[in-house]
């Protein structure tokens, strides 16, 4: 039905016979001759209908937006004044010879050049696909995963499917279940991430592995997750972290110079998961943004004002100060609306300085708690941020995870109000992380995942200090965003053993959880780490889209349902009995 898609035509065709075929963009009748911009996955090409073809003009008279048809004519080169520098197929257009109504169109709920709410374009998906925008966004896509697989398979990777009813085990998040119908009363899980199974594959001799992969996260949701999302998995034996970090920033700078052309950094940064807290009040820091948070504990140390004197003295608190160059313009407005963005985080204010002339001492500072303060401490906290006159210093002071999390999201949220970002593309490794974490009840759980080396290797040594063990984790950090995540893996058994007795995993509990994996590293477990590439995350930030929602074919809601097919539905009596399973009503 086709010689050529539209997007493809061009003037090297001029006098030839061309079938193309596709939907009607738009339709514009200029007084006796037919205009129709006819669109396919490759672009547009205009269409003209002359009216000395009365049976096609009559037809063309009838044609509306989305019909879908085929048409064949003669390519001819636009005459002077017409030409359309915006399209790819602007200097031609075809003469239509003739034209079949393959499909006719019913007014759809918006138009190409609209902007519907994403619930509109969720439910009638389909129509969403087909604007100019989505349809270079999966392409995007599938650029992306072709050169990722071309890069691991040229690299002596294997692609190995792995099961997608699995066995339900505790990673983080709440798990799909799956009822199963031939073991009453039992379930099985969607995996949340192929981990066991890719290490099961190292022990099984294939010591390099991959796979693009779904996954599945029972989740509060937001513009970047999914409940079911894809991952580009890979597992690799016999490599440290350095070689394993070393080609997989190769993979992602080939990846980039492919398909978009750019040049990313070689080597990509690396960054102390201590270090970027620190610094940025996070552990994915965008490195765009010149603003950071300095430590300044030690200058309020013994000064009566509550607010600075406790978190001065406290090991587990931080006083950190953000100088915002310019930020002295500020209104008492965008304050305030920055003071209700850290409450968010659990931050009980927002002090501030401005700095409206740094020469004239006190007399050119303005804030509210000036009058708290000694003189000296503020002076030496302007010297240690560099501050100068016309600048604003804002400080945090609580418990050190408030003061990250509230600072490091201010200091994200100043970043794109005042156009600070100096580059397109930041890239950096985050490394070091805690082995451990303390959740409220002073219990440990796993920063990564239970099966993530300590950088010991004296289990003895762990035990005895655990709360200060590092792990020989690494996260890619991309503009802000985790991009991916992984870990050289515990391959000793008695390591293992270890690392569950400190996250209170009692050996029958273990033997249950994960005996498999366990007996499996009882017969030569083979050292081995690997990583997990975000693929939905990585293309939405190469598309420059907003959510991952614009980079997913057939996405979810953020309450995870599906407007297009109406999911989740209810199961009929009959499959519900078959399943052995009853239901009762919410409460």
């Amino acid at each position: 039905m086709r010689s050529h898609y539209c997007g493809q035509v061009d003037s090297s065709l001029i006098g030839e016979k061309l079938a193309v075929v596709g939907w009607v963009h738009r339709r514009r009748d200029h007084g006796g001759v037919i205009f129709v911009d006819l669109r396919d996955r490759e672009g547009m090409l205009q269409v003209v209908f002359d009216p000395d073809n009365s049976d096609m003009f009559i037809q063309a008279e009838r044609l509306r937006g989305e019909y879908v048809l085929a048409v064949k004519g003669i390519l001819r080169a636009r005459p002077d004044g017409t030409l359309n520098p915006e399209l790819s197929t602007g200097e031609v257009e075809l003469l239509a010879k003739e034209l079949i109504v393959l499909n006719k169109s019913k007014t759809p709920p918006f138009h190409h050049d609209e902007n519907p709410s994403e619930e509109t374009r969720l439910r009638y998906r389909y129509l969403d696909l087909r604007r100019e925008e989505m349809q270079r966004n999966l392409r995007l896509r599938h650029d992306v995963t072709k050169t990722i697989r071309s890069f691991l398979d040229a690299s002596g990777f294997m692609e190995i499917e792995t099961p997608l009813l699995a066995k339900t085990t505790p990673e983080g998040a709440r798990d799909y279940l799956v009822p199963s119908r031939t073991y009453p009363g039992q379930f099985f899980a969607l995996p949340q991430s192929p981990q066991l199974m890719k290490q099961l594959l190292m022990m099984s001799g294939f010591d390099r592995y991959y796979q693009v992969v779904k996954c599945f996260r029972d989740e509060d949701l937001r513009a970047d997750r999914q409940p079911e999302f894809t991952q580009v998995d890979i597992e690799t034996a016999f490599m440290d972290e350095d070689a394993i970090m070393g080609l997989m920033e190769e993979l992602i700078r080939q990846t980039f110079k492919s398909v978009l052309a750019i040049d990313l950094p070689n080597p990509l940064p690396r960054l102390s998961y201590a270090k970027a807290m620190e610094l940025y009040g996070s552990d994915a820091p965008d490195l765009r943004n010149p603003l950071v948070l300095t430590e300044v504990n030690d200058l309020f140390d013994g000064v009566e004002f509550k607010v600075f004197a406790g978190p001065a003295t406290d090991p587990d608190s931080r006083i950190a100060a953000l100088r915002v160059p310019s930020g002295g313009a500020l209104s008492r407005k965008e304050i305030d609306s920055y003071t209700e963005l850290v409450g968010c985080y659990g931050a009980k204010g927002l002090a501030y300085i401005k700095v409206n002339d740094r020469a004239a001492g006190a007399d050119g500072l303005q804030s509210p708690i000036l009058k708290f303060l000694p003189l000296e401490a503020v002076q030496n906290v302007l010297d240690r941020v560099k501050a100068e006159s016309g600048d604003l210093v804002f400080f945090g002071a609580d418990k050190s995870r408030i003061v990250n999390e509230s600072l490091g999201a201010l200091r994200d949220q100043l970043g794109r109000d005042r156009n600070l970002l100096e580059d397109e593309w930041q890239a950096l490794w985050v490394v070091d992380f805690p082995m451990f974490e303390e959740n409220g009840d002073g219990v440990l759980t796993p920063s990564h995942h239970p099966f993530t080396s300590p950088r010991t290797n004296d289990s003895n040594e762990l035990k005895a200090n655990p709360r200060n063990a590092l792990s020989r984790a690494y996260d890619m950090v991309l503009n802000g965003t985790e991009i991916g995540g992984g870990s050289i893996r515990i391959h000793d058994p008695e390591m293992q053993s270890a690392v569950f007795e400190l996250l209170g995993i009692e050996p029958d509990e273990a033997e249950t959880k994960f005996g498999f994996l366990l007996t499996a590293m009882d017969y030569g477990c083979p050292p081995h780490g690997g990583i997990a590439f975000g693929l939905d995350r990585l293309v939405m930030l190469m598309a420059g889209a907003d959510s991952i929602r614009d980079v997913i074919a057939f996405p979810k809601t953020q309450t995870a349902s599906d407007l297009l097919s109406g999911a989740p539905s209810a199961a009929s009596a009959d499959q519900i009995k078959e399943l052995g399973i009853r239901l009762r009503p919410s409460r």
